[in-house]
């Protein structure tokens, strides 16, 4: 799909705030409300904006600690890795997933309340699954920026 620049204005302004108005954002990007409207459903539609959703404070509702997590497997086989992926996908703390190379075989992105949590997330996640041969955890002590915005060409 090409992007044209009323479509690249339009993305801009909704990865900003997705909460406005249709005629808000017509006026915020110099098009007409109905050519908006189009112009937004067919961007939902061909798949570019994936979804719309409330970025929350973690540290005002319960869940304070960051932690990024890097998992080696015992054995890497498409297979084993599409088994790994949907038992994380599972747990709500865990963020984001991400196949990486070189290195480790998977990098979690994972939010709990606290250390308590963490420990009891990694024993269900990585302590008790036959396949995970090694855990790196690193916590973070301080979120200096934190940005879902993508840059458009």
């Amino acid at each position: 799909m090409t992007l044209d620049e009323l479509d690249k204005r339009i993305l801009q302004q909704l990865q900003h705030d997705a909460a406005l108005t249709n005629h808000a954002l017509a006026a915020l990007v110099h098009a007409s409300p109905p050519t908006c409207l189009r112009r937004v459903n067919r961007l939902i539609r061909e798949g570019v904006i994936a979804r719309q959703v409330a970025i929350l404070a973690p540290e005002k509702v319960g869940a304070g600690l960051t932690a990024i997590v890097e998992i080696t497997l015992d054995h890497q086989a498409t297979e084993k890795q599409i088994e790994f992926e949907a038992l994380v996908a599972q747990e709500g703390a865990v963020q984001q997933c991400y196949r990486v190379s070189p290195g480790p075989d998977f990098v979690l992105v994972i939010q709990v309340a606290d250390m308590a949590a963490y420990h009891a997330l990694a024993h269900r996640l990585f302590a008790t699954q036959a396949n995970v041969r090694n855990v790196r955890s690193f916590f973070s002590i301080l979120r200096s920026k934190f940005e879902t915005l993508v840059q458009l060409p």
